[in-house]
């Protein structure tokens, strides 16, 4: 369902909501840390994330199991937002809005994001010039990496920049190569 069409019509309101609170109280760029660190805290606890989705579980004991994990890490004011989730079932949702708050503050900073997959780790020389590279490509402000290891693809990079990918891996070039002689 939070992929669904659903999805997006209870992710944008609260979104746009979260986003009018932080640019009103001049907190944007906080706000997306805290998105940042809910979305990874959510990804490394699949437990915290059931219990949360669980309609079972009563909503004053996900506010009191959220105070104990995250009330000292995110701005107060996330907080209350989190409780008013909490109060709304829609807490659930919560890694899509964050997902999408984040979204929309690269779009207000002109920042890009790139998704960049390559066969093992890149060094942090490799990491600039493929941002660089992107920068160039799209004209934006500023690129916002995220790196995955695929060792399939045995070699180079595969970069996605929105729909457009680059894929300069040896996996397609070898298919290429292929395509050619046959």
């Amino acid at each position: 369902m939070k992929g669904s069409a659903i999805g997006s019509v209870i992710l944008n309101p609260y979104t746009d909501a979260l986003m009018s609170l932080a640019q009103s109280q001049n907190l944007v760029d906080e706000f997306g840390s805290n998105c940042t660190d809910l979305i990874e805290l959510l990804e490394s606890s699949p437990e915290l994330t059931q219990i949360l989705e669980n309609p079972i579980v009563k909503n004053a004991d996900k506010k009191a199991i959220l105070a104990k994990v995250v009330t000292d890490k995110i701005h107060p004011l996330m907080s209350n937002f989190l409780m008013i989730l909490v109060d709304r079932k829609r807490i659930g949702y919560l890694s899509g809005i964050c997902q999408r708050y984040q979204a929309a503050l690269r779009d207000i900073k002109g920042i890009v994001l790139a998704e960049v997959t390559s066969a093992i780790a890149l060094t942090e020389a490799q990491t600039i010039l493929v941002a660089d590279k992107v920068k160039a490509m799209t004209s934006a402000n500023g690129v916002e990496i995220v790196t995955k290891i695929d060792p399939d693809i045995l070699g180079g990079t595969i970069i996605k920049v929105g729909s457009q990918v680059i894929d300069s891996s040896l996996r397609a070039e070898i298919r290429r190569l292929g395509l050619s002689i046959a």
